[in-house]
This record gives structure tokens, C-alpha cells and sequence, in this order.
């Protein structure tokens, strides 16, 4: 089974990094999946966060901080050593066959995505957070970790099932911690209509 499985994701990979290709992509997506890039949207929330809760949003913070730190240790430290999957780059089975976007192959192992993990439960954390103030808006969260992921393996670091395990790990996880806050804690009412 996992052979085939296996056979299933190099296929899928080798269509996404060589076949399913544009020059607009090539020339986006070695930046725009730079974790660089995410900066702008965390210093986004972070004033949203203050201008609206003040004080009273230093748990908020906290949870995302226990968050991000829970899906990338999990990952980087422990299932990636653990399962020790070669990345598409690294791969003797893969060589000749991949399309390198970036100046060197990502190093560490490939299982799971920490950009798929972490991005995916920072989307969950904050749609299930703040979807009473920002609306249909958090949607958006979750095309940002689902275009991210995506280019990770149309740059060649990553075959699918990295992306999709993170994804799925990432979700669950950050599903659980708003569980918790929104439960335990909990953002105030906005003195300021929501928006929708």
C-alpha cells in the first residue's frame, strides 16, 4: 500500500513542480513562500489586536504563541526526525526530476511541512478566534496556508503528502487551542461594529 501511495505522491509532485507550471508562478513563489512574507499579516493582527482589546489581549497572544510553538516543534522536532522522509530535492528516486525554484534544497527532513503545519493551524487558531469580528474575512487565513503549502511543493521542497499530513496536523491543533481560549478565555465584545 504504501508503495503505491507513494507512487501516487511522486506522480502528483512531479505534475505540480514540472508540468502545472507558469512564469508568473516561478517568479512569485520562491518569496511569497518565504516565511519573511507572513510577517506583514502577523504585525496586521498584532495592532488589531491591541487597538481593540488593549491589555486585555495578552492571552490572545499567548494561545497563538502556544499554538505556533506546539505545530512547529511537533514538527520539526519530533515527526520529522522520526519519520526522517527524504525531501523531493535529496531523493536519489527523484533525481532528474525535480525543478529546483530556490538557490539550495531546504535542509532537515521533508514529513510533515512545518510551512503546512504552522500555517494551517495559525488559520484555524485566527478563524475560529476572531471570526466574530472580522467576519467572512477569516477565510482568507486559510487560502494564505492553503497558497503557501501549495508552493512548497511547486518549488520542490516538499511532495504533497508533506503539505496535506502538516495541513491536517496543523488543523486539528490549531482547532483545539481556540477550543481552549475561546472556552477558557475568550476575546471581549468589540465597542466597534464587526466586520463582515
Amino acid at each position: 500500500m504504501w508503495s503505491t501511495l507513494e507512487s501516487w505522491d511522486q506522480s502528483l509532485f512531479y505534475k505540480i513542480n514540472t508540468v502545472w507550471t507558469n512564469s508568473f508562478l516561478d517568479h512569485n513563489y520562491p518569496w511569497y513562500r518565504d516565511d519573511t512574507m507572513s510577517y506583514p499579516v502577523y504585525l496586521f493582527l498584532l495592532v488589531f489586536i491591541l487597538i481593540n482589546f488593549g491589555w486585555r489581549a495578552w492571552t490572545w497572544i499567548l494561545f497563538i504563541a502556544i499554538n505556533v510553538t506546539i505545530t512547529d516543534q511537533l514538527s520539526s522536532t519530533y515527526i520529522k526526525n522520526w519519520v526522517h522522509r527524504l525531501r523531493p530535492c535529496q531523493d536519489p528516486a527523484m533525481e532528474g526530476h525535480v525543478r529546483m525554484l530556490l538557490n539550495h534544497c531546504s535542509g532537515g527532513f521533508s514529513f510533515p511541512s512545518s510551512h503546512a503545519i504552522n500555517h494551517f493551524g495559525a488559520a484555524f487558531f485566527l478563524h475560529y478566534t476572531l471570526k466574530n469580528y472580522l467576519g467572512k474575512w477569516t477565510y482568507v487565513f486559510f487560502f494564505w496556508a492553503a497558497s503557501i503549502s501549495y508552493g512548497q511543493v511547486y518549488v520542490g521542497v516538499h511532495y504533497p503528502l508533506d503539505v496535506l499530513g502538516g495541513a491536517i496536523m496543523g488543523s486539528i491543533i490549531g482547532y483545539i487551542v481556540a477550543a481552549i481560549f475561546n472556552k477558557k478565555v475568550g476575546l471581549p465584545e468589540l465597542k466597534t461594529v464587526a466586520y463582515s
